[in-house]
């Protein structure tokens, strides 16, 4: 009889971090190999806990923590982000170090880490635990190419000399922010001796290459040439509602009283003035002449007294209301981004900040949604012009249906499952079912409540 593997994953961030991430370990539970812990932030216990895998809390609230006065600062700068990184990681100095102290009581008997952007202490406990370690990221961060810069920099045409040493400076300044804290950790709680201030550990680990996961399309940001075989691009990694959740009748009595509307929704991006972004994307949708779907989530959008043609949603599985739509506007985040590329229709981009303004980018290159419209220059004059482009230019309404179907057939969880096998040493572990029958085992199973 097979040994079952204990694997903990860390999944640290916003839904369009822990959400991948959920899926991820569910495949891998799936195989009958490996027994999963997933850790994570208090927002997402219930549906860690839905998906029938073990649940342990880092005690701290993911809203709370990315809803931060110092991350507002970074994102209404807009200049100085080296600044701002370095008040956010002075504020969240005692946080981390508690996160990191779970972490490592959550990770006691892992015989294997897989860790996301934010949860680098894994990589610290894989090497004193002596086990293999993944990183698994959900936007191409944290490994050195010529291809692009670092998401932390601006996009300019100076070619691969510029992107190269973009990445370096960035890896110099995540080491000088946060090198001496973990330093202290390493040698106080881990009994390891201290990394130079001046040397990026992540890459290796006792002379060999950390395997990275991008849980992106290769179709969307192919891998770059000067990439190493440690590093993988799979495809997105989706989590798709349960066969047994349904829409509301007002929702279902909506979508149906018209033309499909305009879905638009900004995720974990918190508004200090959410009347004003209210009033903003109403006068679009009337510029425009559509009818639209306001998420409010995490982003704020509120308005009690809303007008014919818009429908206000608290919660609805993208996956189930993004190929009902006209066309998304959203923030950029990866996840939404995934979900809106993967229905077939356009996209329309309104970055604040992070990896943000990249993936604006990538849409507007694969011609699949207008220019994109930074947060702070937005008006409602803008966005109505970028709405209706999106809705009624045919050339990336084709576009992107074309690339829509391309994603529907890739398999980002299963090709990250083979390289986790791979790394594992496990060429005898059980293969995976085909990627239909997988999927039809996991919507009917009754365990994939989707929350937006």
């Amino acid at each position: 009889m097979e040994t079952t593997m204990r694997i903990t994953v860390l999944a640290l961030g916003s839904r369009g971090d822990v959400q991948p991430l959920m899926a991820l370990a569910m495949g891998l539970q799936l195989t009958g190999r490996y027994k999963v812990s997933f850790v994570t932030s208090n927002d997402f216990e219930r549906a860690v806990r839905n998906h029938g895998l073990d649940f342990l809390s880092l005690g701290v609230n993911a809203r709370e923590l990315l809803g931060t006065e110092a991350a507002w600062d970074v994102l209404e700068s807009g200049r100085n982000v080296i600044q701002g990184m370095w008040r956010i990681v002075r504020m969240m100095r005692p946080t981390l170090e508690q996160l990191m102290e779970k972490v490592w009581q959550a990770s006691q008997e892992a015989e294997a880490l897989i860790f996301s952007t934010l949860g680098v202490g894994a990589y610290h406990i894989a090497e004193k635990q002596r086990v293999p370690c993944f990183w698994a990221l959900p936007f191409p961060f944290f490994n050195r190419t010529r291809s692009f810069p670092s998401l932390a920099f601006p996009f300019l045409p100076l070619g691969g000399s510029y992107n190269m040493l973009t990445h370096i400076m960035v890896e110099q300044l995540a080491q000088q922010l946060t090198g001496r804290l973990i330093n202290r950790w390493r040698q106080e709680r881990l009994a390891l001796p201290p990394i130079s201030l001046f040397k990026w550990p992540y890459g290796r680990m006792g002379g060999q290459p950390v395997s990275t996961l991008y849980s992106y399309s290769p179709s969307v940001v192919p891998k770059p040439p000067d990439w190493g075989e440690h590093i993988h691009v799979t495809g997105y990694w989706f989590l798709d509602h349960s066969s047994d959740w349904q829409p509301s009748a007002d929702l279902v009595n909506f979508l149906e009283a018209g033309p499909p509307p305009v879905y638009i929704g900004f995720g974990s991006m918190s508004s200090r003035d959410p009347e004003a972004t209210a009033q903003i994307v109403l006068e679009a949708l009337k510029r425009s002449g559509q009818r639209g779907l306001i998420a409010t989530g995490w982003g704020g959008l509120k308005r009690a007294d809303l007008p014919d043609g818009v429908f206000k949603l608290e919660s609805v599985p993208h996956d189930w209301l993004f190929p009902r739509v006209a066309a998304v506007v959203h923030h950029g985040g990866a996840g939404t981004t995934a979900a809106g590329l993967r229905a077939g229709v356009p996209s329309v981009l309104v970055p604040h900040f992070g990896d943000q303004p990249f993936w604006a980018r990538r849409v507007v290159r694969l011609g699949v949604g207008p220019k994109a419209i930074p947060r702070k220059r937005m008006t409602a004059e803008m966005l109505g012009a970028a709405i209706a482009t999106a809705v009624t230019d045919e050339n990336i309404r084709a576009r992107a249906a074309v690339l829509g179907e391309r994603i529907r057939t890739e398999d980002g969880v299963g090709q990250a499952i083979e390289v986790v096998e791979r790394g594992l040493g496990g060429s005898n572990a059980p293969r995976l079912p085909d990627q239909p029958a997988r999927l039809a085992a996991w919507g009917n199973g009754g365990r994939y409540a989707h929350e937006t």
